[in-house]
């Protein structure tokens, strides 16, 4: 009976100290426009990303994350790739998660209103997949 114990102990010890899967996601988008003058309002959008595998090596950790972005108009057309970009962390520790950062400019040929940005992310060290999308208004001023 005491072995039966032990092993069901050791079980349940083994167990809790397993390292767990974490699901390759995106979380805490944002995403906001400003009218900077002359026509021109620059966008400024963070997506953070977990989940992704990553590389060791003399306890140096590796990760790569490719991103890309459609604009989603308000009128429903979609402008492809409006910015794209591989994020590249290194770290003497694993890496729990990594911002996807964009930045880039609209003329006056974009009308005001509600905009949609479509992440398309990709993991490098597994290509795993995964698309999240995160809205901004538009307002020029006047």
């Amino acid at each position: 009976m005491k072995k039966i114990f032990f092993v069901f102990g050791l079980f349940l010890l083994i167990i809790s100290c397993s390292k767990k899967d974490i699901k390759f996601e995106a979380f805490s988008s944002e995403a906001f426009a400003f009218d900077i003058g002359d026509g021109i309002a620059e966008v400024n959008s963070t997506v953070r990303v977990k989940g992704f595998v990553q590389t060791e090596k003399d306890n140096n950790y590796k990760a790569a994350v490719a991103y890309e972005i459609d604009l989603l108009k308000p009128d429903s057309t979609i402008r492809k790739s409006i910015f794209k970009f591989v994020q590249k962390d290194e770290n003497k520790e694993p890496i729990s998660d990594i911002a996807l950062e964009a930045q880039f400019n609209l003329d006056s040929t974009y009308k005001s209103g509600v905009y949609t940005l479509i992440y398309k992310i990709t993991d490098k060290n597994s290509e795993n997949t995964l698309e999240t999308k995160v809205n901004f208004d538009l307002e020029w001023e006047l």
